[in-house]
């Protein structure tokens, strides 16, 4: 039979096929029905640390993070006054990583000459140690630097705006003239009367 399929080029009935195929699809039922079952996952128990062990250094309590998070929304909403008066304020506390972040926060709205790069300081500052609070001051710190990178292109960009500006201006005044120019030129048909 297997020659005969060779030599035809055709693939063979189903019912020649079907005596082959029907212990071969038997015995893989079979074998499938003895192998172990997996273990539910419920089963499964992770290993737990020693109660002993100190917690890691990069867990960050919520307690800590969470009263950040609600004074930079209180920035956010405060006039270039009161923005002031709470870093004078802060200024005169003892120096901690959390008001370090405070000021860095209160920085980043007050927009004067250089407020970026000292905020960007105080983040930089705490994001050195190791604080639980150094993963925020990081991610702040990226955050300043992003606002930096965009006011030194918003700067670039209001200089290209000012050259063009005078260079549009500076046209504007060549065309006038010229217009001028021709303005009080004689008439060409006038002139060429007069020569008759």
């Amino acid at each position: 039979m297997t020659n005969d399929y060779l030599s035809r080029g055709t693939p063979p009935a189903l019912p020649t096929l079907l005596p082959l195929l029907l212990p071969l699809l038997l015995s893989a039922l079979l074998a499938g029905c003895g192998m172990p079952l997996m273990p539910a996952p419920a089963s499964i128990v992770l290993p737990q640390p020693p109660a002993d062990a100190p917690p890691s250094a990069t867990l960050m309590l919520p307690d800590e993070t969470a009263p950040l998070l609600a004074y930079h929304q209180q920035v956010r909403r405060m006039t270039q006054g009161e923005l002031l008066q709470e870093l004078a304020a802060l200024g005169m506390r003892q120096p901690t990583p959390r008001v370090a972040l405070q000021m860095g926060m209160l920085l980043l709205w007050t927009r004067g000459a250089g407020d970026l790069t000292r905020a960007q300081a105080q983040f930089d500052t705490v994001a050195s140690t190791p604080h639980p609070l150094a993963p925020l001051a990081s991610l702040l710190s990226a955050q300043c630097q992003e606002l930096r990178r965009l006011a030194e292109h918003g700067d670039k960009l209001a200089a290209q705006l000012k050259e063009n500006q005078r260079k549009t201006d500076q046209l504007t005044e060549t065309l006038e003239s010229l217009k001028a120019i021709e303005r009080n030129l004689p008439a060409r048909g006038a002139s060429n009367e007069r020569q008759r």
